[in-house]
């Protein structure tokens, strides 16, 4: 036996009741998200331990949700997608209406009383990718054979897409966009005419970066946020500042200074570059080694599942790989000045109750999907199986 397959054999999940990988995973990028924000927060109210004490909170719902999901069989979601997308589609253009306005955008939904703000955008991922999901899993033969099948989810997903659009929330765009073409990639559509997509959608942003003055100045500080480093390119500088004094190894956890009222949104959007400061290049690639392992472990689940003949569980996995990927790549380029500034949290890591909530709702459904094919390692027959296709005698 070869070194290779020797490893293989010890790292291999084949044979324990779950993921180990994903959910070491999982554990170590929230574990290691508390202590950033409770590290980036300090110092921006009276009570240092506001932030710390409310990010353990929402780190304790997220664990109930993903337990939560993790009873509920995926017969049940699949069975509700379209109402489900529906009352997602349903508080997007309820937080265009009511919803607080914060930086020029509408995204949040202020709920009575103590309860923190709730951003729609965050909740409407789950709609989309259970929709997508199980039309996906149903109109599988359709989507590989019939190449103009794939315009209809594309103009489901069109909806939410303007509706982000007109909030505005640009970034929320590019999230939906890149997880309705990768599962419509893993599902076989036309290689052809996703391209021929992706070149629209992206000459589309195109044109709605140029026409707007806000998003062309982000742009244009974007390329040289030197330029006017106190304005347009504040927030990028300032990260930037921040990599350069994390050199290696850091200054060590809670030594940052750009934290303190120099780095906007620090303990959110930014959190990253408080990383990269505090625990250097080191620790930023470790951060990025550990969303690596998220993200092909789901793939990798998503994967067992086709194969397996659970469709429906395939393609939910496949949708969060793509969302926790998209959203990850954005929020660390953003950070570390390779794409303009975006308002996007970093997954499992960032402070937000919405964004750790649904994040957590991610992590139980890979489980229950991945639960799903360990016990039931093969399905005979699919009952939501295109009506066109061949049956095998």
């Amino acid at each position: 036996m070869s070194r290779l397959q020797r490893l293989r054999n010890k790292l291999t999940t084949r044979d324990l009741p779950c993921d180990v990988w994903l959910i070491m995973a999982a554990i170590a990028l929230a574990g290691l998200g508390w202590v950033m924000v409770s590290s980036a927060s300090i110092g921006l109210l009276e009570d240092t331990y506001h932030y710390s004490r409310q990010h353990g909170i929402f780190l304790v719902l997220a664990i109930l949700a993903c337990v939560f999901m993790l009873c509920v069989p995926l017969e049940v979601w699949r069975q509700n997608a379209a109402l489900i997308l529906l009352t997602t589609i349903f508080l997007l253009v309820l937080v265009l209406i009511i919803g607080q306005e914060i930086n020029g955008s509408k995204r949040w939904i202020a709920l009575p009383g103590p309860l923190p703000s709730l951003q729609v955008s965050e909740f409407a991922k789950i709609g989309l990718i259970f929709y997508m999901a199980a039309f996906m899993s149903r109109f599988t033969y359709d989507l590989r054979r019939r190449a103009f099948s794939m315009w209809r989810p594309l103009a489901v997903l069109a909806v939410p897409a303007g509706l982000l659009f007109l909030a505005p929330d640009f970034g929320g765009m590019v999230v939906f966009t890149v997880c309705v073409i990768g599962m419509l990639m893993m599902s076989g559509a036309s290689l052809f005419l996703l391209v021929g997509s992706g070149a629209l959608l992206g000459s589309g942003a195109v044109m709605m970066v140029v026409i707007e003055p806000y998003r062309l100045a982000r742009w244009t500080s974007f390329l040289d946020p030197w330029a006017d480093q106190f304005a347009t390119g504040y927030q990028l500088t300032q990260a930037l500042i921040a990599f350069g004094r994390g050199h290696v190894t850091g200054t060590g956890l809670g030594n940052s200074v750009q934290k303190l009222h120099y780095l906007p949104e620090a303990h959110t959007d930014f959190i990253f570059a408080v990383i990269a400061e505090e625990l250097g290049m080191i620790g930023a690639i470790m951060v990025v080694l550990l969303f690596t392992l998220f993200i092909a472990r789901a793939m990798w689940v998503g994967r067992k599942a086709e194969l397996a003949g659970h469709l429906f569980g395939a393609y939910v996995s496949y949708g969060i790989g793509f969302v926790v990927a998209a959203q990850a790549f954005i929020n660390m380029a953003v950070s570390s000045g390779l794409l303009p500034t975006k308002g996007l949290t970093l997954p499992l890591m960032s402070y937000g109750g919405s964004s750790l909530l649904v994040t957590g709702v991610m992590v139980g459904l890979l489980l229950r999907t991945d639960a799903e094919t360990r016990h039931r390692p093969r399905r005979a027959s699919t009952p939501y199986k295109s009506r066109y296709e061949p049956r095998l005698s």
